[in-house]
């Protein structure tokens, strides 16, 4: 395993950092779960999901003529124009279109 970055990672305590060295000179061994102990990770993955997947609420300043061209462009295609900012968020956040400024 390529050594670790410290600037992007600092380890937390004595443990995490043992952990750190372990993979680093590939002194590790993987142990496959017992039933329990996957049904706990499965449900936290599940629930991890869930909560990645719920929106929140925030509060954006938008330039009155960009959010009335928004307006008037959702009103064309019949759906809320929330629903082309979220669209255009997502999509920026995905990588599927890039900000030009």
């Amino acid at each position: 395993m390529k050594k670790m970055d410290k600037k992007i990672f600092e380890p937390i305590d004595e443990y995490e950092q043992d952990l750190i060295e372990a993979l680093e000179r590939n002194d590790t061994v993987l142990q496959k779960p017992d039933e329990e102990r996957l049904e706990v990770l499965q449900e936290s993955a599940k629930e991890t999901l869930r909560l990645l997947d719920t929106k929140k609420q925030i509060s954006i300043k938008l330039k009155e003529k960009d959010l009335l061209i928004i307006k008037q462009k959702a009103k064309e295609i019949s759906i809320p124009y929330q629903n082309i900012i979220q669209a255009l968020v997502h999509n920026y956040a995905v990588g599927k279109i890039k900000l030009e400024i």
